[in-house]
């Protein structure tokens, strides 16, 4: 520990920590506009600079570490006429014109900094530059004019997303923000996820989803957990006027600290399905609305026709839902009813064979953080680079830092061009290319848990035959993980889609050969699918989806996309109800409607892929005529004089987990 004085307060700090950061330790603010907590110090806006007894100059508090007996000022009537000269030169540099600003007014990091300083305008000439306005992107604008090249976006793309797209260009007065070489940023690299319009301190990048739609302080601001997939993303969602006006990664989230994909940020605000906002019944062959008390009554009667009879009626249920709403699902269809067909519409294909093996090594995953400090990374059957996106920040962000990227996938996957090394086995031999890589490490005496394989050479032979990959890249491959201090192996649809637990033992096997499972970390992570696959497949909701003879299907669909292959099965049902929010193939042929809640609109729990549990905050009210996912399944319930089991935890740990869940 360390201890310094700052503005005659004494305070003691870690060894390392910034003086910027101790100083908000001891309650005091320095102002600054390069600088962000999850951006490695940077120190080029000279506005966090203060004074330290002894040195001659003023000193950047955001990269000057503390030292024990430091002595330090930051509110010096010198410190505060530097602040201003600072201030005025950033003004000075583009065409900071205020009032023409989207984020003038209090959302400006600059213009507060200004008004922090009591500065009414500034003395300097404008260098009166005329950049053009890039607006080729979906989602943002880019205006070097209002840049104050703080680079905090080009530091974002790479630090927290790995993407690397945005560079600063030319030198000088002449230095702006640019992608790639220099291209339209609509026709970059750039993976959308917003994570420099984030960070932004001005209003050169603008979300042009949420420009002009008020400040900050006109809106409300809501912590939840993101529904878009298993990773479980902390975010604010700000809501103005009863709508979703924009979605930012929240810098205190345990799992992604600040970073958010595309899906993630986008997907709410640019939504374009039609809402359904009244129960429907199918009437002479047509759906028409009804009331609420006669939609459910009519599938009251339709069900209790069918109590007792397994074959009687099918359930499918999405993982968007919330664990309460699976749960009360799960007890009404299997528990109540007795169904033999209850399940989600992923079907178990992200989970059922982790699940499976889980049944005899509980706990077997880890902790999503372990992708983050990673020196190898093992990717096999998973395209982080549409799907579970922030997973793969993770890793990326550090591949230009040393860490190892092996691909295993026969289809392209956008991770290929990262990789170090990229393996395109034949599709459906991943188990012999698994036992492959163990019988390498364990010939060449690599093993830091023994296996004791029998028959190394053959196990070998039988793997290059199979997968149609050399032995030289299997080598390869199985030395680089081998020699890794922290790998980390990631399996995602690709292996889980064959639905054999015995792929997920040898990927098991592997983790615990090299060294990625062991009493300090464990290196062995699914993705899992949807928000709350975890939870499904714990409720058991896992198992294919075949009608076989049943009367009526149930599928409980809530704001979720069905796929085309669901739709071609569930249409064949004698009898069909949907509950769901937007319409879709699906809502067409329903015989009974009912109109629920989005992820917005409703509370409830989430387990993500690491086994942690969040509970997501309602923000918005759902449209008059609108029932909540839940409501509705109890209401429904009610109506048969059944009582639904509402202890969800409870529910969930009647299954052992692959992941420990806290």
């Amino acid at each position: 520990m360390a201890q310094i004085t700052i503005n005659n307060k004494q305070i003691d700090v870690p060894d390392g920590t910034t003086v910027l950061r101790a100083a908000e330790m001891a309650g005091i603010h320095i102002p600054r506009l390069c600088e962000h907590k999850e951006l490695t110090p940077y120190g080029g806006c000279r506005l966090c600079i203060v004074e330290v007894q002894g040195v001659r100059v003023p000193m950047a508090s955001c990269t000057l570490p503390v030292n024990n007996g430091m002595v330090i000022n930051t509110e010096t009537e010198a410190i505060k006429k530097s602040r201003k000269f600072i201030l005025s030169m950033l003004f000075s540099e583009r065409n900071h014109f205020c009032p023409f600003c989207q984020v003038s007014g209090g959302d400006c990091e600059l213009q507060n900094a200004a008004y922090a300083e009591e500065m009414t305008h500034w003395p300097i000439q404008p260098g009166w530059n005329d950049f053009p306005v890039d607006t080729s992107h979906p989602y943002f604008v880019l205006d070097n004019n209002r840049c104050i090249l703080c680079r905090r976006c080009v530091r974002a793309c790479s630090e927290m997303a790995g993407n690397f797209t945005l560079s600063v260009a030319e030198r000088g007065a002449k230095s702006m923000i640019v992608a790639d070489t220099d291209i339209p940023l609509g026709e970059s690299t750039c993976i959308k996820c917003g994570s420099c319009v984030q960070v932004c301190p001005t209003g050169a990048l603008i979300d042009r989803t949420s420009a002009y739609q008020g400040h900050d302080e006109q809106m409300t601001e809501v912590k939840s957990v993101c529904a878009g997939c298993s990773v479980g993303c902390s975010i604010k969602i700000m809501v103005r006027d009863n709508r979703i006006v924009r979605i930012e990664g929240d810098w205190d989230g345990p799992v992604n600290h600040g970073a958010l994909c595309e899906h993630g940020r986008y997907d709410a605000v640019t939504e374009s399905r039609k809402r359904i906002t009244s129960p429907m019944v199918k009437k002479n062959g047509k759906l028409e609305p009804v009331s609420w008390d006669e939609a459910l009554n009519t599938v009251k009667e339709k069900l209790q026709a069918l109590n007792g009879d397994k074959h009687g009626v099918a359930g499918l249920a999405s993982t968007r839902l919330p664990a309460e709403t699976l749960a009360a699902f799960n007890d009404l269809f299997k528990g109540k009813f007795q169904s033999d067909l209850v399940t989600s519409i992923e079907e178990g294909v992200p989970t059922a064979a982790v699940a499976k093996y889980a049944e005899g090594h509980e706990n077997f995953e880890g902790k999503i953080d372990a992708l983050r400090t990673a020196d190898a990374v093992m990717c096999i059957g998973a395209n982080l680079q549409t799907s579970h996106m922030v997973a793969g920040f993770q890793f990326k962000r550090n591949l230009t830092k040393g860490t190892r990227l092996i691909n295993i996938d026969p289809e392209e996957s956008g991770l290929d061009d990262l990789a170090n090394i990229v393996i395109k086995p034949k599709a459906g031999t991943d188990l012999a290319l698994i036992r492959g890589l163990q019988a390498i490490i364990a010939k060449e005496g690599l093993e830091r848990s023994s296996l004791k394989i029998k028959d190394a050479d053959k196990i070998i032979k039988n793997a290059v035959a199979e997968t149609d990959i050399s032995l030289e890249k299997l080598t390869q491959a199985a030395r680089l993980l081998a020699n890794a201090i922290s790998p980390v192996i990631l399996y995602g649809k690709g292996v889980t889609a064959q639905r054999d637990a015995q792929i997920v033992e040898a990927l098991h096997q592997l983790a615990v050969q090299i060294g990625a499972e062991d009493s300090e970390r464990n290196g062995l992570l699914s993705l899992k699918g949807e928000s709350n696959s975890q939870t499904a497949t714990l409720l058991g909701l896992d198992q294919p989806f075949s009608l076989n003879g049943h009367k009526v299907t149930y599928l409980a669909i809530g704001d979720d996309y069905v796929s085309k292959s669901l739709v071609e099965r569930a249409v064949k049902s004698a009898y069909l109800v949907v509950q769901a929010s937007y319409e879709s193939k699906l809502t067409e042929n329903a015989d009974v409607l009912l109109p629920v809640t989005l992820w917005a609109e409703q509370e409830g729990h989430y387990i993500n892929l690491d086994g942690r549990i969040r509970k997501a905050e309602k923000a918005i009210t759902a449209p008059e005529n609108v029932r909540d996912n839940l409501d509705v399944l109890t209401d429904l319930a009610k109506r048969m004089n059944l009582s639904l089991d509402t202890d969800w935890q409870k529910a969930i740990r009647g299954r052992k987990s692959s992941v420990a869940l806290n």
